[in-house]
């Protein structure tokens, strides 16, 4: 049976005193409640982030390590502690650890970026890697607790880790004292959202806490529905932070007693408030931080909300650098900025140059094709766009124009893979010449270009993605007889653009030839 409401009073009037007199900040700082001026703007609600990104080890987590450390005894404390955890709160484990003296083993995933592992063991941590997902790595750490004498500090089902927490929503209230209509809290275990809400329901019962889980790591939310904890066979492990298969026993009670709503959000949609992130702050947060910006932006769509004002948690910005490359790319789709579509055209002259007036002024963001039917033609293009809806009039319009169109905008294997993958060799690629061209990317530059190549020589391979950089890459295959080669050379200096021809490349006799 759901929770009573005088239940989820009791849980907030007993967890009161414990945050406003936990242990936090020895070691913690009161961070920013920053407006975030662009997505507000843009959404057309305040949107308000607390900056846990700014604490010394970038995330929230040191608040509830460090208030469960500080409660252990001396004797406790010389025998040093224990815990597992995806990397935020070994970092917070490993901090507190530094300050009070003693010993700290942190058992992490394997799948743990680099930077953390790193971060943990430059703070004095002994770092043990094991398992694929915090729940591995939690499983392994009780074992080492029981056979070496420590003690076990949870990164989330404890209550003076959730007490240290909550500290978050009392600074919320403290530096915001106007209306706030709903914070929105990333959910891994469930430490951080159980104490915002302990403190929020205890204080201003009418503002709403609403948890926030990836699609692939939902945990809490399907142990909320089902009314028991469920535990998941696996997790998604973009957003690290949150990657749990099982949630506390203590935050599963606090969480459906006092949680009132929660929303999912996917892997494009989080990359997308990574971006949004940085362009109001310059910072850039790790998954899992960006998780509540990402679902401030779906509750107002879905809801239709306009005026209101939101706080989200940036919980964390422990982000390898070598991600970015992704996030950069999947951020266009979580902003819905960019349509893929599989088009099918005529092999056969001028049907490319028709496809070109088919998609009209808009910017294209991709384009791949590689010669290998005499009768048809499959392209693999990238439009821009505003919103999502328009991808399926894209598709339309192409249909319409005589011209077979697939649209891959939600299909991860497009998405993931196969943008990357288009080409290889064909026995149709007679006479095959590549040039790399540059020009300025402006708006209609691709479009330019293409309108400028001479219908004399077939197109049998073309590259451009759009990085976003002032000058567009572009690589063509031209068939060019033996004969023509004086006027293809006149022809080349007619585009104005600079080329490098690229047809003795070995990588290219490899892989395309």
């Amino acid at each position: 049976m759901p929770a009573t409401r005088t239940t989820g009073e009791r849980i907030a009037a007993d967890y009161l005193k414990k945050i406003l007199t936990a242990r936090v900040y020895d070691v913690a700082v009161e961070t920013a409640l920053t407006p975030a001026r662009t997505l507000s703007r843009r959404i057309g609600n305040q949107v308000l982030l607390k900056r846990e990104d700014q604490q010394p080890v970038f995330s929230f987590k040191l608040r509830g390590a460090y208030n469960k450390m500080a409660h252990l005894t001396a004797e406790q404390l010389a025998r040093g502690v224990i815990c597992a955890s995806a990397g935020n709160h070994a970092q917070g484990v490993a901090l507190s650890a530094k300050k009070l003296g003693c010993k700290a083993v942190i058992v992490m995933p394997v799948t743990t970026p680099k930077l953390k592992v790193d971060a943990v063991a430059a703070l004095g941590g002994h770092v043990v890697l094991h398992g694929d997902s915090y729940s591995d790595a939690y499983a392994h750490a009780v074992e080492l607790q029981r056979d070496e004498g420590l003690t076990f500090v949870h990164p989330f089902d404890d209550p003076d880790v959730i007490a240290g927490q909550g500290t978050i929503a009392m600074e919320i209230l403290r530096q915001h004292q106007g209306p706030i209509d709903a914070v929105f809290v990333a959910i891994g275990g469930g430490g951080l959202i159980s104490g915002v809400a302990a403190y929020l329901k205890a204080v201003r019962p009418e503002i709403k806490v609403i948890g926030v889980q990836t699609a692939d790591s939902d945990a809490m939310v399907q142990s909320v529905r089902a009314g028991r904890r469920v535990r998941l066979d696996d997790v998604g492990l973009f957003s690290d932070g949150t990657a749990v298969k099982y949630v506390g026993e203590e935050t599963f009670r606090i969480a459906r007693a006092l949680v009132d709503d929660f929303v999912v959000v996917d892997t494009d949609a989080v990359c997308a408030a990574i971006k949004d992130v940085f362009q109001d702050t310059r910072s850039i947060l790790e998954p899992a931080g960006a998780l509540g910006v990402a679902a401030v932006k779906q509750y107002a769509e879905q809801h239709k909300i306009k005026g209101q004002t939101f706080v989200t948690i940036t919980c964390g910005a422990n982000m390898n650098f070598d991600r970015l490359r992704f996030v950069a790319e999947r951020a266009e789709f979580g902003e819905r900025r960019e349509a893929l579509f599989a088009v099918t055209i005529p092999e056969e002259r001028g049907s490319f140059k028709r496809f070109c007036e088919a998609i009209g002024p808009r910017a294209v963001t991709e384009f791949n094709y590689r010669i290998s039917d005499d009768r048809e033609a499959h392209v693999f293009v990238g439009l821009a766009i505003s919103r999502r809806d328009e991808a399926e009039r894209l598709e339309k319009s192409f249909v319409r124009h005589r011209f077979p169109t697939v649209d891959l905008t939600d299909d991860e294997l497009a998405k993931e893979h196969v943008r990357h993958m288009v080409g290889g060799r064909s026995d149709l690629a007679r006479d095959e010449r590549l040039f790399r061209f540059v020009f300025p990317e402006r708006p209609g530059a691709l479009m330019r270009f293409l309108a400028a190549l001479h219908p004399n020589w077939n197109i049998s391979l073309f590259h451009y993605r759009n990085q976003g950089a002032d000058y567009g890459r572009i690589l063509v295959g031209m068939q060019v007889p033996a004969g023509d080669e004086a006027r293809f050379r006149a022809f080349l200096k007619t585009l104005a653009y600079p080329c490098v021809e690229e047809t003795a490349n070995p990588v290219y006799r490899l892989f395309l030839r």
